[in-house]
Formats: structure tokens, sequence, C-alpha cells
């Protein structure tokens, strides 16, 4: 492997990590926990992992004496900066719960343990991927663990290569799966441990627990780099609005982060575009506002940050997509089968009267992807809507209407980004280096203590490191009950932005400034090496969410 200069530095560093994790460790157990809903459900679902305590870990008097333990890992889902210092954490945890104990990596996610496909992650191997980016060291995949046929194959290998504890590495479905085969190992006595570790740079995996997912820090500092130098070039050349889509299917975390980061002309925040019921039109006519008001004084240039999911906030458009889901769920095949120039007019009959208007009244090629193939678990793949260059689109329309009417009088021209994969296998930040390696580390401590179908979970993480607080948590506390497939599931509840919350006040404080002003803030690259000031710092999201 041919390393960069910077990798090669960066092989050196040493993750920061909580003192109660440094030398003998004790496990101190909380109260009994419940779902956040759906409480008899969720309990009947899972009667053996329901309702256990929330443990931490603490500074232990003397060195306890384990056993070897061959331990499992799977990446699942996408990628997210700091799933290898996840791994390199369990490596050194189980090394030091015994020196023989080994590790196991399944290639390409859960379809490595249900076709066998592993190989063994030796020291040399684990120090190649120190603070590296990415997942390559086994690879991921979106394979869904969810039935007993895959249960009993992954099993098979489990029980040949003795891994007594399996850790899945993932966002809410992939640690939801987790928590199903927790239940049914348990439910079986197959003597396998499952836990899993918060992933996903959406920083929708969050809640009281769990301060936030991993590589969320990172992703959000690449993205806010990219904007930053936008916004320069923004503000030099004087002529474009530029319109950024950044990731966030279920969530505006990474889109508010941003905006806290680089302090953008306008920012859309999904969670308040449902919470008003705006109309598509009404986002197009607030944007269009800000881009007249700045044109009155002389500025025909902005940015405009725009969350991934944005378009199914929007009430009318969602209870669109929520019937499109439930009707292709049913007629894929059928839908299929129809010539795409007739699929159109098919869906618009097949809708009610309402959807079919909405739906009959948006641009084609917006409509069409309303329909494309679905994800793993039946939804829009809202990534694929250009929701950038639609709304782009639509406020240069509604601008050249108020230029005929007289009341604008400035200049509009735009530019589209859509920034997703960049962020996603970016080296890690100091911070995201030190908590992914710290939960890694806090997982093999939950499996010396016998634990099984929780978490891993590091908080206090705006204090130094060696303050945070390292412990797990029951899956099932964090989960509801959700329609999947037309049927009602259990899955991890997801974590959209609080608008009550310190970071969305804090932004709505300022908005109205930043959208007449050009106050834009230049991030520039990450920094691995310097002042604490530099290097550290978590991101805004969380110092406001934890200032006291």
């Amino acid at each position: 492997m041919t390393k960069s200069a910077l990798e090669i530095a960066r092989s050196a560093y040493k993750p920061k990590m909580p003192t109660a994790l440094a030398g003998s460790v004790e496990m101190v157990e909380g109260a009994a926990t419940e779902s956040v809903a759906d409480q008899e459900e969720i309990k009947s679902l899972f009667p053996n992992t329901y309702g256990l305590p929330l443990v931490r870990f603490e500074a232990g008097a003397e060195n306890k004496t384990y056993s070897p333990i061959n331990v499992g890992v799977i990446l699942s889902g996408g990628q997210a900066p700091g799933g290898h210092n996840v791994i390199a954490g369990i490596f050194d945890g189980i090394k030091n719960i015994h020196s023989d104990s080994r590790l196991f990596g399944f290639i390409l996610g859960p379809a490595g343990l249900i076709e066998h496909n592993y190989m063994e992650l030796t020291a040399e191997i684990i120090d190649e991927y120190r603070n590296t980016g990415g997942f390559d060291i086994i690879g991921s995949g979106r394979t869904k663990l969810e039935s007993k046929e895959q249960f009993d194959k992954g099993l098979v290998i489990l029980k040949a290569l003795d891994i007594k504890a399996l850790v899945v590495i993932g966002g809410d479905d992939s640690n939801t799966n987790a928590c199903v085969l927790a239940e049914y190992y348990a439910a079986i006595d197959a003597g396998v441990q499952v836990i899993g570790c918060p992933k996903t740079i959406d920083g929708d995996l969050k809640n009281s627990m769990i301060e936030t997912s991993f590589g969320f820090d990172t992703a959000c500092k690449v993205y806010s780099e990219v904007i930053g130098n936008i916004q320069r070039d923004c503000n030099s050349a004087r002529k474009y609005w530029h319109f950024i889509k950044l990731m966030g299917r279920s969530a505006s975390h990474i889109t508010l982060e941003c905006a806290l980061q680089v302090q953008p002309n306008y920012c859309i925040v999904s969670e308040e575009v449902e919470a008003k019921n705006m109309s598509l039109d009404d986002l197009v006519t607030d944007i269009a506002k800000a881009v007249a008001k700045r044109a009155e004084q002389g500025n025909n240039f902005g940015t405009v940050l725009i969350p991934e999911g944005v378009i199914e906030f929007i009430p009318a458009i969602k209870k669109l997509i929520a019937e499109l889901n439930d009707f292709l769920a049913g007629h894929q095949e059928e839908f299929n089968l129809i010539r795409r120039s007739e699929q159109r007019n098919y869906i618009i009959k097949m809708l009610s009267r309402e959807n079919s208007e909405i739906y009959a009244s948006l641009p084609e090629g917006v409509a069409r992807q309303l329909t494309l193939d679905r994800d793993p678990h039946g939804n829009v793949q809202v990534s694929l809507i250009e929701t950038e260059k639609l709304l782009a689109e639509m406020v240069g329309v509604k601008l050249a209407e108020w230029k005929k009417e007289g009341s604008f009088i400035g200049k509009f021209a735009s530019q589209v980004h859509f920034f997703g994969y960049e962020g996603r296998c970016a080296a890690p930040s100091n911070y995201d280096a030190d908590y992914c390696f710290s939960l890694g580390y806090t997982a093999a401590g939950l499996i010396a203590f016998g634990k099984t179908g929780y978490m891993s979970s590091v908080r206090n993480t705006t204090a130094p490191a060696s303050e945070w607080i390292a412990g797990g948590v029951p899956i099932t506390m964090m989960m509801n009950m959700e329609k999947r497939h037309g049927e009602m599931k259990p899955v991890i509840q997801k974590a959209l932005v609080d608008l009550n919350g310190a970071p969305f006040k804090y932004f709505e404080s300022k908005r109205a400034a930043w959208a007449i002003h050009t106050d834009y803030v230049y991030p520039g690259p990450i920094q691995y090496f310097g002042p604490t000031e530099v290097c550290d710092q978590p991101t805004k999201t969380l110092l406001l969410e934890q200032t006291k």
C-alpha cells in the first residue's frame, strides 16, 4: 500500500480516550430501560433484550483475569470517517482483555457473514489502517440481516471460528438489525453476543445516551471547507447564486451544522419546512425574497444550503410520496412494464385526487425521479432528486416574473452543487479519530462484561477526551414502530433537528443578518496538527447542545 505524506504522519497519531478505559475497568449498571415509544409492542418482540439497564465504565481497583475471546466485526451501510479506528479500538480492547484474543472481519458487510466470507484482522493489518478514512479494510455492504435463514447461516461460521461476540458498525437500520440478531441468538442460547456502534454522517442516530454518530464531525468539516471555498469564489466574482445540496435524507443536521460553520445567506431546515406547513412555492418565494433584498444592495450573489431530503418534508409532497411508496410496493412490476412515455399518466390515474393534482403539477423530471427504483426500505431515493436544480430554476422563474412587474431590479444567475460522497471516506478529524477509537474500545468492554443487544456509548465529548464517559445503552431503548414496505416494523427512532434546541435557535437568531450581509466564514481544511482549539474542536452543534 502506497501512503501519502499525511497518512504516514497520521499513522503515528495515538487517539485520546477516556481515563476510565485506560487501566482496570469496572462496570456500573443503572436503572432498567424502556423503548422511546410503543413499549408493549417492542417488549413483545424483544423479550430477551428489552428493559436492560444502562451501563457505564469506571476505573477499577484491580486487574481482572479474562480468557481469550474471538470477535467478529461487520461494517454495514454507507461509509463514514473513522470506521477504521472503531475496528482498531475493538482490536486493542480485546487484546487488552487477553493477548490471544482474535478479531475476524466479515467482507463487504452483512453479506460476508451470510456467505462465510471473512479474514482475520492481525496487528499488521490493523496498523496499516489506523486513523485513515474509508471502510476499505474489509469493505461495507447494505445487505439486511433480517431472516432466520440468514441468522442461522451466520451462526454456522461464527461457531466454526469460535466467535463469541459480533460487533455491527452501522446506522439506525443496521443497529436495528443487530438488535434483532441479538434477540434471536439470545432466544436460542447460541452463545454469541451482538454489540452495535453508532455510525452515520447524517447525524440522525442520536439521543440522550448517543451524543453523535461517528463521521458526522469529519463530513461536516469537509463540506464546510468546500462551501467556504465556494463562498470565497462567490464573494470574488460577485455574479452567481450557488445552490448547494448536502447529504441528509431524513434530517437536516448536516445542513444546519454547515450553516453554523460558514454562515450562508440562506439555509433550508427541512424540519422547519414541515412544521410551518410550507409549500414548494412558499420555499421558492422565501429564497427569491432573500435574492431580491441582496440585489437592492448591489449584491447579485449568495449561497443557499439545501438538505438532501427537503422534498419529503414539504407536507403536500410528503403525502404524495407516502402514497407513491405504498402504491409502488404492490405494483412495481406492473409499473415497470408500462412504456416510459406512459408512466406519468399511469401514476396520475392511480393516485388519489389531491395527490394526483400535485404529481401532475411537478416538472416532468422531478415527477419521474419520484417513481424511480426504491431503496432497500421501499422509500424514494431522494439523493436522485435534483432539488438544488429544481429550486434554482424555480427561483429564476419567480424572479423573472418579478422583474416584469418591476419588483426585482437585480440580476440572477445560478450554479448548482451536490456534496455527498466527498465527505463519506475522508480521513477522520482528531475528534472522530478519538471518538471512534473509544467507541471500539468500549464495545470490547461490553463484550468482556457479557453484554448483548447494546450499543457502544461515549458521552461528554465536548470535554477533554480524558473526561469522556464510556458505557453502553440497550438498543431496544431507542426503538419504536414504523411503517416499512407497508408493514409496521421495529426500528431505531431517527433524531430530527429539534426546532427548540440550542443549535437551531442560534441559527434562527442569526439568519436574518446573514441573509442581507456577506458574513461568510471560511473554515478551511481539517487540521490535524497544531493548537487544540484548531485541531480538536467538536461540531458547533455539539458545543451548542452541551452549553450549560
